[in-house]
């Protein structure tokens, strides 16, 4: 049988039993390649492309993961497209690496506006080596970096001084952790959260926190890390069955926004104000949560989900209480977690400590197989997710 690229951005679900093991093609503008089902696969239910790579003696191919065009309202799976290329021969400094897990974060959403037809997605991703220039990185170490939706990179090793985040650093000490948490609770989203609420939101023993998207990566660990500070902590989410996982990680209220009226769940559980608010989908939301603020109360600006689908063309004009921010001192932040880069492992090794110390749950929603990353990342944006979406190669 012959797939299109789309249906390999789904996976190929099979209705009847397989007795022999298939043979089938996999055409693209690229290459035209023969998979077999390998062996110790279910003969049935959904069939999941190995992320492994054709080598002959002169190239290699890779995988990647590009748009077709810029999204109009919430991504489709016809907005992307799966294509190979040839990787360039290994030279002097460089490393060959091979993605183990990938990530989908929502502020990739607000990023694709910047790229354009063909581009391929941004994203971190922990990845083997699997050949090496470099002593640094030796073949079979790891790596985080921001290669993108690929399976297959060959990239430069920059300077000492200039690894990290933002481009490529050894994996992280995980004492035994999930390798996946590197890219979410012990990677951007953990530091985001760790950094947005130390640093921004300066939390109190005592304080009333509120969190929003409290159900996702980062918002479920802000509320978490709350609870460390002695604060009383407030988490909304839009399903029963996240507010039941809010409560199982110590939130003291959580709230189903989608069947109660905001304003009134702030008085029946934020009685004496709100000192602190992080902001994680902006819009309606941000506007009754600042009027229930004490006086110098803080908010930290870290997403704005609800918006991120809206015609980039248009202003998102949503209600603002000017009276409550000027006469109560509120102090409103923007940030971008890039700004702390310089304490960026501290803030990794405390977040790992406290898990260590049980102090911190995580949860992570898993999808299997490279190819599925738009799937999953389209599900991402519908709320679908419990805790840090990851994506298995």
């Amino acid at each position: 049988m012959t797939l299109s690229l789309s249906t390999l951005s789904r996976g190929l679900r099979l209705s009847s039993p397989i007795t022999k093991s298939p043979i089938f093609q996999v055409t693209s503008s690229y290459s035209s390649k023969v998979f077999s089902l390998p062996k110790g696969r279910p003969s049935t239910g959904v069939l999941y492309f190995s992320s492994s790579t054709v080598l002959n003696q002169d190239k290699m191919q890779a995988r990647k993961i590009v748009i077709t065009q810029h999204f109009q309202g919430a991504p489709k799976l016809s907005d992307f497209k799966l294509v190979e290329e040839t990787l360039p021969a290994l030279q002097d400094g460089e490393i060959l690496c091979k993605a183990e897990w990938l990530t989908v974060d929502p502020y990739m959403r607000a990023a694709s506006a910047r790229l354009q037809a063909g581009d391929q997605m941004p994203g971190a991703q922990v990845a083997k080596v699997l050949k090496s220039r470099c002593a640094d990185f030796p073949e079979g170490s790891q790596v985080v970096g921001n290669f993108g939706w690929r399976d297959l990179t060959v990239t430069k090793v920059p300077p000492k001084e200039k690894r990290g985040f933002d481009s490529l650093h050894a994996m992280p000490e995980m004492k035994g952790l999930p390798d996946s948490y590197a890219l979410g609770c012990l990677g951007m989203p953990g530091n985001t959260a760790y950094f947005g609420l130390t640093r921004i939101c300066e939390p109190k023993a005592g304080q009333t926190l509120v969190v929003s998207s409290a159900a996702g990566a980062v918002g479920s660990l802000v509320g978490q890390i709350g609870k460390i500070y002695n604060c009383q902590v407030i988490g909304y989410a839009g399903t029963d069955d996240k507010i039941q996982w809010l409560k199982s990680l110590g939130f003291d209220h959580a709230v189903n926004y989608k069947t109660t009226e905001l304003p009134k769940t702030l008085k029946q559980y934020a009685p004496q104000g709100v000192d602190c608010y992080f902001d994680n989908v902006g819009g309606e939301f941000a506007f009754h949560v600042t009027r229930a603020m004490n006086p110098f109360g803080r908010i930290a600006l870290c997403g704005a989900i609800s918006s991120y689908n809206n015609d980039p063309r248009k202003p998102n004009l949503v209600p603002v209480d000017y009276v409550s921010m000027i006469y109560k001192n509120i102090r409103q932040e923007g940030f971008v977690v890039t700004r702390f880069a310089k304490d960026w492992f501290a803030g990794i090794n405390q977040m790992r400590d406290w898990i260590l110390e049980g102090k911190l749950k995580i949860e992570e929603t898993k999808t299997i197989g490279f190819e599925n990353m738009p799937q999953a990342f389209i599900e991402l944006l519908e709320g679908k997710n419990t805790g840090k979406v990851v994506i298995q190669a």
